[in-house]
């Protein structure tokens, strides 16, 4: 399986530094685990909720040992090799980091009680459980990262590291006037925030788009700052993390970050 099955590959860093590829396959179960019903395994590993792994059972795509696994089955991991589509399933101790273009419409959350559609159900078939490092609000599309190891997170997300985000912002008004507002300290929400790095990409009727950097990550802030800037966004795209970029990596569709560029954030 390529990643997200898209083919697709990311620019990876900014200085040269390696294309995403598919990760190799997981290692084996670690062999902790009691025997329990093939439906409460997928389940624990956050692969599919019972009833989903059951589906899966019926259809043929769960083997125990190479063979068709049966509902009801129990097997134990570790022991016993448990696979999906051929895969076997990952280590849970193993950390996974994903690389996912969110496209609008999806909030960045696990769930949602308002019954929004999720970024979960954009790597649903990652086969581990990860989770948002950060947020992008349901309006704003480009690039999140999600994993498992807690440590990588608090490197990329946390306020003191100073990771500079880029966006990409169409907008409507005086976008030449806007640049020398954004470039300069402003107050959001009674904080005083730091100066942007701003460039104009191109103009258009009534607006045009812009390339705007921050190290801070406010809640709706590129937002806030444009419209205190006089600008109206219509959309909004994360294009990079650091030096790590979003590079052709289709709208909706996820990779593996390299071994290269998770040491980048370490």
């Amino acid at each position: 399986m390529r990643d997200s099955e898209s083919g697709e590959r990311s620019s990876g860093l900014k200085d040269g530094g390696p294309v995403g590829r598919e990760a190799p396959l997981p290692g084996s179960i670690p062999a902790a685990a009691a025997p329990a019903r093939i439906q409460k395994i997928l389940s624990d590993y956050g692969i599919a909720s019972r009833r989903d792994a059951e589906r899966m059972i019926l259809a043929g795509r769960v083997t125990v040992n190479g063979i068709p696994a049966v509902p009801g089955q129990k097997a134990q991991p570790g022991p016993d090799e448990v696979a999906i589509d051929g895969r076997l399933l990952p280590d849970r101790d193993k950390k996974v980091y994903i690389l996912l273009n969110k496209p609008r419409g999806y909030v960045t959350t696990m769930n949602d009680e308002r019954g929004r559609k999720t970024v979960v159900e954009l790597v649903k078939d990652v086969q581990a459980r990860v989770y948002p490092v950060g947020r992008l609000d349901m309006d704003t599309e480009g690039m999140l990262l999600m994993t498992n190891d807690g440590e990588f997170a608090n490197a990329v997300a946390h306020p003191s590291n100073n990771t500079t985000k880029t966006y990409e912002v169409c907008a409507d008004g005086d976008v030449r006037a806007a640049l020398d507002i954004l470039e300069k300290p402003m107050e959001i929400d009674m904080v005083t925030v730091c100066a942007a790095e701003a460039g104009l990409i191109e103009r258009s009727r009534g607006g045009g788009m812009l390339r705007i950097s921050v190290c801070e990550g406010r809640n709706r802030q590129i937002r806030k700052m444009c419209a205190k800037a006089g600008l109206e966004v219509r959309t909004l795209k994360r294009v990079s993390i650091g030096a790590l970029e979003l590079g052709s990596l289709k709208t909706g569709q996820w990779r593996y970050l390299t071994r290269e560029e998770v040491e980048y954030f370490g």
